[in-house]
């Protein structure tokens, strides 16, 4: 004798399938772009021996590449500005003139000269406190003469 029912029980599962399917998809597309995406402004910067300076929050920054454009904002998220209106910018950028800092960062291939009337601008929006950002210098290796002294 049966207690009830025909003997067929209910499924109650989910499959899967199609979730796991989507998720792979979403992660295959990511990995692709994931190294498309570019972060910041790409400059070629000069090396210096000079210790580091540690990073507490995002500085504001002042990239010029190579083609003589200016950036400005964060590593991460900056602006293009026109030269012309770079003091007026940097007026009008409370966080600049709160601080009065700002940090340069350069194309080592750019003319001394068109760094140092950047800088001057700079400095004529009331920005005193400049900084360099450059990559560290390769270690020198010591010639044998000179280890063989020591």
């Amino acid at each position: 004798m049966s207690s009830g029912g025909s003997g067929r029980q209910s499924l109650t599962e989910i499959n899967v399938t199609p979730l796991v399917d989507v998720m792979l998809v979403l992660l295959i597309i990511f990995m692709v772009t994931a190294p498309l995406i570019q972060q910041g402004v790409e400059v070629n910067l000069p090396d210096a021996r000079a210790k580091a300076v540690e990073a507490q929050e995002q500085k504001l920054v002042l990239s010029i590449k190579s083609d003589k454009s200016l950036w400005l904002g964060t590593t991460e998220d900056a602006a293009h500005v026109a030269y012309d209106e770079l003091e007026d910018k940097l007026r009008a950028n409370s966080r600049a003139q709160k601080e009065h800092e700002l940090y340069l960062m350069a194309d080592k291939t750019l003319p001394y000269g068109f760094v140092v009337d950047v800088m001057a601008t700079v400095q004529r929006a009331g920005i005193v406190n400049v900084g360099m950002i450059t990559n560290p210098a390769p270690e020198r290796v010591k010639p044998e003469r000179e280890a063989r002294r020591r």
